[in-house]
């Protein structure tokens, strides 16, 4: 029913244009409301061993993180920028692993499996934000280390906790602004079918490929935050440690280059390992794309960066072998 400029009514339904209800008809039926996630797709034996070792990844990373968080918190040798920007890390790797791992070993224990739009949407929401905010807090710790190194005489200034926490809340800012402005352009699309995604988690990429409407503003949106977000931080990152760089090489001494070496050599493999899987993902050439190759570098960047990013921070750190023996009453 329609009113008029002039108070008149004029009534019409659907039935008035038939081809308009057959197209209505069809949309309803046709209209995705579930997709199946196919997960790493392989014999039930080898993913009996991978649901294994991936729920041992999974714990493994909550309680190593959980420990660097505790040990951040309770003991004051280790309330320094760079420990808050670690502690950071570990609070984001703990979200990050809790919102793909469970998708991935519902599908090693069950195989494909359905799971509703609205729950697909709400994975990709968290994973996009989780995914941002870590790309800037990398950039953030890579700064952290270039003022330590390079400005050594202005870092209480230059890194002072109210520089810290701006950091670090611009970071965790950043990644949902970007999450908001992507996955609503992706839930506004159509999807009417197929609703199979090959891969483990719901990602950008295999949702963009099932949507029967146009995708150029989704597509110009993800292109516009990837610039801003994922090449912006890693520019940043490459910019500081040029400088670390180029500051340690002209170090008098080679115990002093060292030193200045072992501070940031664990970011330094991190970014490297985050950013290498990352973009190999979205930028290798067209002829060796594959959504196997994909799940396997998906793997990597939300599995394995994940459980190795404190073992490596933390590995040859003194002053955190030194509080966890003091927590452990070890000599």
């Amino acid at each position: 029913m329609l009113t008029g400029h002039f108070g008149g009514t004029f009534m019409s339904s659907s039935a008035d244009y038939p081809g308009i209800e057959k197209f209505l008809n069809l949309a309803n039926m046709t209209r995705v409301q579930e997709f199946i996630l196919l997960g790493l797709s392989t014999s039930q034996d080898i993913r009996d061993a991978l649901f294994a070792i991936f729920l041992i990844l999974y714990l493994l990373t909550l309680l190593e993180n959980t420990l660097i968080i505790y040990l951040i918190c309770s003991h004051s040798e280790l309330h320094k920028p760079m420990y808050f920007f670690l502690g950071n890390l570990s609070c984001l790797e703990m979200c990050y692993v809790s919102v793909t791992m469970p998708s991935l070993l519902v599908g090693l224990w069950t195989g494909p499996y359905q799971t509703s739009f609205t729950a697909c949407m709400t994975q990709l929401f968290f994973f996009i934000v989780l995914i941002g905010t870590e790309c800037t807090l990398l950039a953030s710790m890579a700064y952290d280390r270039y003022v330590a190194i390079c400005r050594p005489l202005h870092y209480q200034l230059l890194m002072r906790p109210q520089v810290c926490l701006g950091l670090a809340l611009s970071s965790w800012f950043g990644g949902l602004l970007v999450s908001v402005a992507k996955t609503t352009c992706i839930a506004s699309l159509s999807y009417c079918g197929p609703n199979v995604l090959n891969q483990f988690f719901c990602d950008v990429s295999p949702l963009l490929s099932l949507s029967c409407t146009h995708v150029t503003l989704t597509e110009l949106v993800d292109f516009i935050s990837a610039i801003v977000i994922f090449c912006g931080t890693l520019l940043v990152a490459l910019a500081t440690y040029s400088a670390i760089g180029v500051a340690v090489l002209r170090m008098p001494s080679a115990a002093a280059r060292h030193k200045a070496f072992s501070t940031c050599a664990s970011h330094l493999v991190v970014v490297g390992i985050f950013y290498s899987a990352a973009l190999f993902i979205y930028c290798r050439p067209s002829h060796i794309k594959s959504m196997d190759l994909n799940k396997v570098l998906s793997v990597i960047y939300t599995v394995v960066t994940p459980t190795c990013n404190l073992i490596i921070h933390c590995l040859r750190n003194k002053e955190v072998h030194t509080v966890l023996r003091k927590s452990l009453h070890l000599p």
